[in-house]
């Protein structure tokens, strides 16, 4: 017995919209804006195809975006420098009673933060090398 074609429109529609505003909200705050405004996009365009005019505008920024994260040895240690930042924060809020917003909730958004941080940054920086490896050849 499946989901009634409403029933998936709207979780569809709520999953997009979350996904869209968190980006919108880390296009602000440290963390993978375009990615998740991309992400949102994508999931929207899957069921509304009136959304899909904006996907590759923000899927080439997106990129562009990753790209630019890994372009020089520099900009690479800045984020593992943040990656490192975000995963010591958040143990020193998962144990530090006097915090505000002390404990191991708080403490975990910002280690899976970095945790995320560093997975983007492999995967930027391993596309980056496959897209010049095959421009080289």
């Amino acid at each position: 017995m499946g989901i009634g074609k409403p029933v998936k429109q709207a979780l569809i529609l709520v999953a997009g919209v979350i996904l869209l505003l968190v980006g919108i909200a880390l296009l602000v705050l440290p963390g993978p804006g375009l990615l998740l405004v991309l992400a949102g996009l994508l999931v929207l365009a899957s069921e509304f195809p009136a959304v899909e005019k904006y996907v590759d505008p923000i899927r080439d920024r997106a990129m562009k975006a990753a790209e630019d994260s890994v372009s020089s040895p520099l900009r690479i240690a800045g984020s593992v420098l943040a990656g490192l930042c975000l995963l010591a924060a958040g143990v020193v809020w998962g144990l530090v009673p006097g915090l505000p917003l002390a404990g191991w909730s708080t403490g975990s958004s910002l280690i899976l933060s970095g945790l995320i941080l560093f997975a983007l940054l492999i995967w930027s920086y391993k596309r980056v090398q496959a897209r010049r490896a095959a421009t080289a050849e």
